[in-house]
């Protein structure tokens, strides 16, 4: 008789749960922390072996420096400067003292607050694939890229919660190159409500791009340079140069406290040497050299350390990515960056010409890479075919997945007593199953990932349902999302004012890069 009390105590709890409303799952993929232990590739005295090799490489060859601007702050700050072979030799002391000023970490201000993001070692942001001069899908094939693509990417960027920041995704080369800046502040400013991205293409566009956030966002002149507003990344030219457009962003950058990531590109066996430990000597170095520069110009300035190191096929001279080589070189990038303390950026990619198996493990294993080696931010990490030529639309989609699958581990697992479900154990008798548990039915709704590409049915169910590839429905996310999904909202009267301030610009002639 008690046991039969029980029981029915047992089913009334069931009804009265079942009658409760389950709560709607919200997913909040913005402010992410790496939840995985950093591996380490070189041991402890290995990296301060590296380290000091490229204190010992920029002190005694030095590094060439284009822009004469820049050689004369390395010089008023102690640097040894030929002017005749542009060759700046940069001693330890500026580069440690670079290393005490730079902030340890910062806040990038976005569009809303919400959408505000931290960059301190331990934080985790995405961005996609960047820097591309093509864009491709299933439907419109392979092309350079337009302003139209640009604009559908960052649709798709403002769209999925676990991509932060906006890159430069494709080039849009329907516009002419001095004109370029506006229409890709226009597309970032009134479709995404997510942190910006601003070209280093010499001092006037840059100049103009400050105006066009710094107006938009309704903010005067002191608050826009008081905080972090948007982001550059500062490629050097590897091996041991800095060209002018790159020195004069670091410069312009630094001095209106606006964020500068500094990403050597290092290809072993190309512009660095084959072995991973000397390609990232090189990387480290380069990395050091600019990162000083931005604190001679302004001490406290923000900048990101990071490095985007892989190798080359020796045969045919072309870039691999996802390979074993790229993946320790991001771990011993991991040490080196944990060694000087700052938020650092490393990069995924792939290799692959079309969104295959290829595609999805050369980008997979790269990911890995940058998870376990402790990056700040990973770029490339949705979309990117041929080495950076081509984003995929369909490869954005099928990378996102990938990603929102990382942003579930990044949540702490549970193991309550509600979880350990003792209650769902006794109420399913042995042979039965848990699929209309209660506690099964309080949960499936709102703490589990739902995926949008994987088809976990059997052949026949999957063969009902149309037998469509992951690919196949990556074109139909992407085009819904783009069909459905609305623009943010913006203040009319600034939307206004920008475009009037693009087209006066523009009708004076635009703002020519720098070469």
């Amino acid at each position: 008789m008690v046991e039969a009390d029980s029981r029915q105590e047992r089913r009334g709890r069931r009804r009265s749960r079942s009658a409760a409303p389950r709560a709607q799952r919200v997913t909040d993929y913005h402010n992410l922390r790496n939840p995985f232990p950093p591996m380490a590739v070189f041991s402890d005295d290995r990296i301060e072996a590296i380290h000091d090799a490229a204190l010992k490489l920029l002190q005694e060859l030095g590094i060439k420096v284009l822009l004469p601007e820049a050689r004369d702050l390395f010089r008023a700050g102690g640097a040894s400067v030929d002017e005749t072979s542009e060759m700046v030799c940069i001693g330890r002391e500026m580069i440690e003292a670079a290393l005490e000023s730079a902030p340890k970490s910062f806040v990038i201000h976005a569009g809303r607050q919400e959408k505000d993001i931290l960059l301190a070692p331990g934080q985790l942001v995405f961005q996609s694939g960047a820097g591309a001069p093509h864009a491709t899908d299933r439907e419109r094939g392979r092309r350079p890229g337009t302003l139209n693509d640009f604009c559908e990417f960052v649709r798709l960027t403002e769209h999925f919660d676990v991509l932060q920041m906006v890159p430069p995704v494709v080039e849009p080369q329907d516009v002419p190159i001095h004109l370029r800046h506006y229409e890709t502040a226009l597309a970032q400013l009134t479709l995404s409500t997510k942190v910006p991205f601003v070209f280093s293409r010499g001092t006037p566009q840059v100049t103009e791009s400050f105006e066009m956030i710094r107006d938009f966002r309704g903010l005067s002149d002191a608050e826009f340079h008081a905080s972090s507003h948007c982001y550059t990344i500062i490629n050097t030219n590897s091996p041991r140069q800095i060209d002018i457009p790159m020195a004069q962003g670091l410069i312009d950058f630094a001095r209106a406290g606006q964020v500068s990531i500094v990403t050597p590109f290092t290809l072993m066996g190309a512009m660095a040497p084959i072995t991973v430990a000397g390609a990232i000597t090189l990387s480290h170095a380069e990395a050091l050299a600019a990162i000083a520069l931005t604190q001679l110009v302004k001490p406290g300035a923000p900048v990101s350390y990071g490095t985007f190191t892989s190798n080359v096929d020796m045969k045919s001279g072309a870039p691999a990515f996802g390979t074993p080589e790229h993946f320790r070189a991001s771990l011993a990038a991991g040490q080196l960056a944990r060694k000087i303390g700052l938020p650092w950026r490393s990069a995924t990619g792939s290799a692959a010409n079309i969104n295959d198996a290829q595609a999805a493990n050369e980008t997979q294993l790269g990911l890995w890479g940058c998870l376990l080696a402790g990056s700040t931010i990973v770029i490339h990490a949705a979309g990117w075919l041929e080495g950076g030529l081509t984003v995929s639309f369909e490869k954005f989609v099928t990378d996102c997945e990938v990603l929102q699958m990382v942003a579930e581990l990044c949540s702490e697992a549970q193991a309550g007593d509600d979880e350990i479900a003792l209650e769902a154990l006794s109420e399913v008798q042995p042979g039965g199953h848990f699929f209309g548990a209660t506690h099964t039915m309080e949960r499936y709704q709102t703490e589990f990932y739902e995926p949008f590409l994987h088809s976990w049915a059997n052949f026949g169910t999957w063969t009902e349902r149309g037998a469509k590839d992951a690919d196949q429905r990556a074109t139909e996310v992407w085009r819904e999302i783009l069909a459905t999904s609305p623009n943010p909202e913006v203040d009319p009267s600034r939307a206004e004012a920008l475009q009037n301030y693009i087209e006066a610009r523009a009708e004076a002639g635009g703002a020519p890069p720098e070469s």
